[in-house]
């Protein structure tokens, strides 16, 4: 996906995903356990979805998972990006989907069911986890 980096917009952790954020600049993918249960889950709420618990560990995840669904923008949202551009959720090994793209391969070659792992896209600031052929 080629991008203008200057202007893209990036992520910015709040108190809640600084974890993840801390963890991918160190190049781990961090998930949220629960303590309970449990449950892993990406950062994004304060109680786990099975159990309604809000107490939370964090690990690092595999980084490995597998394409559950992808589509290929071909219309520009946003000016920093390119046309065309993947979007895909891949189901983690330990369970949680994630949002990102796929990269190191050509859009037409991504398959559902197709064996990914974590792939960093760094910044100055921020580490964005993208995925990559396994």
């Amino acid at each position: 996906m080629a991008e203008d980096a200057a202007t893209r917009p990036l992520p910015e952790a709040d108190e809640a995903s600084k974890p993840f954020f801390d963890g991918a600049m160190l190049g781990k993918l961090m998930l949220m356990k629960c303590a309970d249960c449990g449950a892993m889950r990406i950062p994004s709420r304060q109680h786990c979805d099975v159990c309604l618990s809000a107490n939370t560990d964090w690990v690092e995840a595999s980084g490995r998972g597998v394409v559950r669904t992808f589509g290929v923008m071909h219309r520009q949202y946003h000016p920093a990006f390119t046309v065309p551009y993947n979007l895909a959720f891949v189901e983690l090994e330990e369970g949680p989907r994630i949002v990102t793209n796929i990269v190191g391969i050509g859009d037409a070659d991504i398959r559902v069911g197709m064996p990914v792992v974590v792939d960093w896209e760094r910044h100055e600031d921020v580490a964005v986890p993208n995925f990559r052929p396994a």
